[in-house]
């Protein structure tokens, strides 16, 4: 399993501090993060693959510094942000896929064999043709998480990935969360989501205020809000 540790973190933004002092080893292999919006959980979850990285101390993924390694970070850390409109680039379902492949150095007939498999894994088989702009909200967010996925990342990241989704498509992403056998970090509101997670961190004002068991980080999260 892979270990992700923060160290002393902190971030600004112009005079803003967004996180401050986050000391953190993750290692299970499903961990939620819970907070109000603004509180900084987002940016915490973009640190683990360098979309952002540290104005202070410093994030490291499997020994390689987010900083300094982003791009082998990249490679290893998948991330499938909310709105799935952000990561689709093509304009087929199958061209989707295979465009996340383009750097893999695999020939053409790889290429087609891994897209195939994706497809099939995340019941999209029956899409490769199809326009992407015309697949429901559902398709869209499995189209995403499929394109990450045929990558064969060690760790995902997932920020807020049911938020635009109804109530069905909801529940069939989490049901293809808990099949993945890659380290999975999920920013979320849905907080059912959670129940069989191992650890669940809560983040308030830019700081890690509750870290335990779902059962706990929750309680703890809704004493917050309420």
């Amino acid at each position: 399993m892979s270990e992700i540790v923060f160290e002393n973190v902190g971030h600004r933004f112009g005079e803003r501090t967004v996180l401050q002092q986050i000391d953190l080893r993750l290692s299970e292999q499903r961990i939620g993060i819970v907070g109000a919006n603004g509180s900084g959980k987002s940016t915490l979850a973009r640190m683990i693959n360098g979309l952002v990285v540290p104005t202070e101390g410093h994030v490291h993924v499997n020994g390689l510094d987010t900083a300094k390694k982003g791009r082998d970070v990249r490679r290893q850390v998948g991330f499938v942000f909310t709105d799935p409109n952000h990561q689709i680039v093509m304009p087929t379902v199958a061209e989707d896929i295979e465009f996340s492949l383009r750097r893999s150095g695999s020939g053409k007939t790889e290429r087609a064999a891994k897209v195939a498999s994706v497809l099939e894994r995340y019941g999209l088989a029956g899409h490769a043709d199809h326009p992407t702009h015309q697949l429901s909200g559902g398709q869209k967010q499995l189209l995403a998480l499929a394109a990450v996925m045929v990558t064969e990342p060690t760790v995902l990241v997932a920020d807020e990935p049911t938020t635009l989704l109804d109530l069905r498509n909801s529940r069939l992403i989490s049901s293809v969360f808990e099949s993945l056998d890659q380290q999975l970090i999920v920013v979320t509101h849905q907080l059912d989501l959670l129940e069989s997670f191992e650890r669940v961190l809560v983040v308030d004002q830019g700081r890690v205020v509750a870290d335990g068991s779902p059962a706990d980080s929750i309680d703890h999260y809704r004493s917050l809000v309420s």
